[in-house]
């Protein structure tokens, strides 16, 4: 048992890392990132996912410590996509979805091994997957591997990247939060947490809010019909 810092948007997979996290680890702190992202909506959700989430099993509660949220403005600046911009999702011509932020995951990192670093945390827990993703290159785990061994190069320490979906599909994920906080922590994803690039939340599905159209909502929801389908409840 030791302590982790983990990467947490206030979306389904960062909330179910979390919950893993609080499973495993005897502290446990937050960090979210306001990049200007189109769906900042997702950041409003933090703090109530936070509240409700402590609450889901005994011992959660006093594993939960602080959270921090850093503004990073600047990589929305530079970022001409459609995760910062109000454009249409398109593909570009070397198949990348135009939602790809370049540099995101590989920032969020590096903040989060700084503020690892101040708090004495070693685990840096993120939602990043190659199974389920469009393709993003800072989602694989050669790239995962190589940022830690930078990070760990370049601050002196021994940090740990845990990424307990990387290898996960979306069916999956929904399993793993049943397994790790039942059908609480499932329906507090299924109501809190925002996963919609667009930002929506006045549709709501079984699977939760969002638009229903654009790359994430059509995850999420394949991956709930698939987990529903296989689930005796």
């Amino acid at each position: 048992m030791s302590d982790a810092l983990v990467l947490f948007s206030g979306g389904q997979d960062s909330t179910t890392c979390l919950a893993a996290a609080l499973e495993r680890f005897e502290r446990v702190e937050t960090i979210g990132f306001d990049y200007r992202q189109r769906h900042r909506i997702e950041l409003d959700q933090r703090a109530t996912i936070l509240t409700k989430i402590a609450a889901i099993k005994p011992g959660w509660k006093a594993r939960l410590g602080e959270d921090h949220c850093l503004d990073l403005g600047v990589l929305g600046e530079i970022s001409a996509t459609a995760m910062t911009r109000d454009v249409a999702i398109t593909s570009g011509a070397d198949g990348l979805p135009n939602t790809f932020v370049p540099g995101r995951n590989l920032v969020f990192l590096t903040f989060a091994a700084a503020i690892a670093y101040r708090r004495g945390l070693r685990h840096i827990v993120g939602g990043m997957c190659e199974t389920d993703f469009s393709g993003y290159p800072d989602c694989r785990d050669a790239t995962i591997k190589a940022m830690q061994v930078a990070l760990n190069l370049g601050m002196e320490k021994n940090f740990v990247l845990d990424t307990p979906l990387m290898s996960l599909d979306k069916a999956n994920t929904w399993r793993l939060s049943e397994q790790l906080g039942g059908t609480a922590l499932v329906e507090l994803i299924v109501e809190a947490t925002h996963t919609c690039y667009l930002g929506e939340r006045g549709q709501h599905h079984e699977w939760g809010y969002g638009c229903g159209e654009c790359p994430a909502c059509r995850l999420r929801a394949e991956g709930w019909r698939k987990y529903r389908s296989s689930s005796p409840h």
